[in-house]
């Protein structure tokens, strides 16, 4: 089955929602892409309609986009297109999604640092030591944890 795999740059619409599942975890938010073309009558760019997604981004793209990015940032999305259809309020709605594989800031309107999750080594079951009071601990996929 060939897939749809496009290319989106805009900006974050609204917080994105990190939920664990049993397949992983899942951040989902919207994104909003607005296209801009030259008119010439005018000499100057005018702004397209703006285009609205659902992104799902799944384990571990998922949980560093829930720690990296918030509303309104600049974003490219790359994944696959998947067009659904569905009654929403006794009318039938088209919704475009994005399985995001990869996201990162839009350089070219800012900067950014990245920086590597903190990974723990992997201890043998019931050799995990507790955590003191205000300890961060730091899960299988990297994300931190405050404890205490």
């Amino acid at each position: 089955m060939n897939e749809t795999m496009v290319t989106v740059v805009g900006n974050v619409a609204t917080s994105v929602d990190y939920r664990d599942t049993a397949a992983g975890g899942v951040a989902k938010f919207r994104f909003a892409a607005r296209a801009r073309r030259w008119d010439r009558e005018r000499a100057g760019w005018v702004d397209g309609p703006t285009s609205f997604y659902t992104v799902c981004a799944w384990r571990t793209l998922g949980a560093n986009l829930a720690a990296s990015v918030a509303v309104g940032d600049p974003l490219v999305v790359h994944g696959r297109l998947k067009v659904r259809e569905e009654d929403w309020e006794g009318q039938r709605r088209t919704f475009v999604d994005i399985d995001a594989v990869a996201a990162g800031h839009d350089l070219t309107r800012g900067t950014s640092a990245f920086r590597r999750p903190v990974r723990a080594e992997p201890k043998p079951a019931g050799d995990q030591e507790p955590a003191a009071h205000g300890e961060m601990r730091h899960g299988a996929e990297g994300a931190a944890e405050f404890v205490g």
